[in-house]
């Protein structure tokens, strides 16, 4: 039995005053709380001992906070707000429209609602059951994407919603999905047009779209450090281990005061963005980052990584492979990495590595192994992928995991191949064609996919399995070529990321 409880606070969108933080955090330090973290979700998460935490509580009910504790029947309201001008830029979607949305949600939500710019790859647009994706040439209208609870169905709808009605709709949704649960939760046979003929539409402003929504490929930018923008600058601070100070945030709140920031945002990466700091400011943020050590320079490596809400497991995990690929100095620049450990969590990844028992008895679980499951076109904001390999001991874990990152990059220059209109011969065409099969080495399970080749070992893409020389070998055991077995990449099944 754990000796804590986690209590959970959500600042919806991201958007933290640093008035009521700062409240939170003195409430904290007098519960003996060293430090806090943020979730996925861009909340606030405390773990507290089981002793202190009934006053911690009554502290937070006199601050009028709302909170849950150990549970989440109200996930946070996600939204690209810290991306706004910071990393999102020719957009219509401005600060006041942020605000005024949250603002008019009426009470916090059961389901998950994301609230996204189309123009950023910084927040992960499709997470939530609800999904709004600001439309790209139709100011003050949203697409809607509806994740079903409990599925892998994502529907778009082919109506475009004006801001004013996102909160709304919201809450129609959200009320229909609950109130027909048999037929919108848990059912692989949902029906996103039934959802809205049951919602009506006529009290609604809606418009339909031209064509579906074009979400952007994935881009990461680096998320950390004091950078400049427009004429001041933006502050992103990273914790390896996720926590951070009670006493630093403390700090930094009172500089926000100081220094007329109304706000602070976290993010989707477990990071703060302080925005706003004007050019005389700039020197007392930087004593405040020494007088706690704050680095704010981490590789970009390791920046890439998504793991699970209070996963000490995880982390383990994270540091493992940020480590190996550091030694190999792989990139990994476009991609995501996601690490899941638990079955019902949710994990926004290009490649995820799924933690998962061979054996359980009892309730316990032993001897772990660890599949590598990719995105279609490694692409995080889709639900679903494919099965990379399959039952990794610890030990093969960075080196499946490197090798799914090359079958990225494989991927992008197979794509810059057709983009500038490379001529393929007939016998690659019919590769092409036919190539819905892969070869797994029988020893280690590794694969070779013909579409993707093998580029750093000379190894193009479209190469067909026969014509490797007859020297070939597993590039992670060295078996031999004729211990490779044909398998349909259906056969290796498809997985929700």
């Amino acid at each position: 039995m754990k000796n804590f409880v986690t209590i959970q606070i959500n600042f919806p969108g991201g958007i933290i005053s640093h008035g009521d933080l700062y409240n939170i955090l003195v409430a904290a330090t007098q519960a003996g709380i060293p430090h806090v973290s943020f979730g996925l979700r861009q909340q606030l998460l405390i773990e507290v001992a089981h002793s202190a935490s009934v006053h911690f509580i009554a502290e937070l009910q006199k601050l009028d906070v709302c909170y849950e504790k150990d549970n989440e029947d109200h996930p946070n309201i996600v939204s690209s707000y810290p991306a706004e001008e910071v990393f999102i830029t020719n957009t219509w979607l401005s600060e006041g429209v942020y605000k005024d949305i949250l603002d008019w949600i009426d009470g916090p939500p059961r389901l998950k609602i994301n609230i996204s710019d189309s123009n950023q790859s910084f927040t992960p647009m499709l997470t939530g059951n609800i999904n709004w994706v600001a439309a790209a040439s139709a100011q003050h209208f949203w697409h809607l994407f509806i994740r079903f609870p409990k599925t892998n169905i994502i529907y778009e709808w082919t109506q475009l919603v004006y801001t004013n009605d996102v909160p709304k709709l919201s809450k129609a949704i959200e009320t229909c999905i609950l109130d027909h649960a048999d037929q919108f939760i848990v059912n692989n046979k949902v029906n996103g047009e039934e959802l809205f003929k049951l919602i009506g539409t006529d009290n609604y402003i809606i418009k339909s779209a031209e064509h579906p929504a074009v979400l952007p490929s994935f881009n990461l930018p680096y998320y950390e450090g004091l950078n400049k923008y427009n004429n001041k600058y933006w502050l992103g601070i990273y914790r390896r281990d996720e926590l951070f100070n009670i006493n630093f945030l403390k700090d930094v709140c009172l500089l926000c005061l100081d220094t007329r920031i109304g706000q602070l945002c976290s993010t989707p990466w477990k990071t703060i963005i302080v925005k706003g700091i004007e050019e005389k400011d700039k020197s007392k943020w930087n004593t405040l980052l020494e007088k706690y050590r704050i680095n704010v320079r981490h590789a970009a490596n390791e920046l890439n990584f998504q793991v699970e809400d209070n996963c000490q497991k995880g982390l383990e995990i994270k540091n493992h492979l940020v480590k190996a690929l550091g030694n190999d100095d792989t990139r990994t620049f476009g991609l995501c990495i996601g690490i899941k450990t638990r079955k019902k969590s949710e994990v926004f990844s290009s490649i995820l590595v799924r933690r998962r028992p061979l054996i359980k008895f009892f309730g316990i679980k032993l001897f772990h192994v660890y599949d590598i499951l990719c995105a279609r076109d490694f692409n995080p904001n889709e639900r679903t992928g494919f099965v990379f390999s399959r039952g990794n001991l610890h030990f093969l874990l960075a080196e499946q995991v490197r090798r799914a990152v090359w079958a990225f990059y494989n991927y992008r220059l197979s794509l810059d191949k057709k983009d500038t209109g490379i001529n393929t011969s007939k016998k690659d065409k019919q590769v092409k064609a036919v190539a819905e099969h892969v070869h797994q080495c029988i020893h280690c399970l590794s694969i070779y996919d013909e579409s993707l080749g093998e580029s750093q070992h000379g190894i193009m893409p479209d190469t067909a399995f026969d014509h490797l020389p007859a020297d070939y070998c597993c590039p992670l055991c060295e078996a031999a070529k004729k211990d490779f077995r044909e398998i349909k990449k259906a056969s290796l099944g498809l997985q929700t990321i």
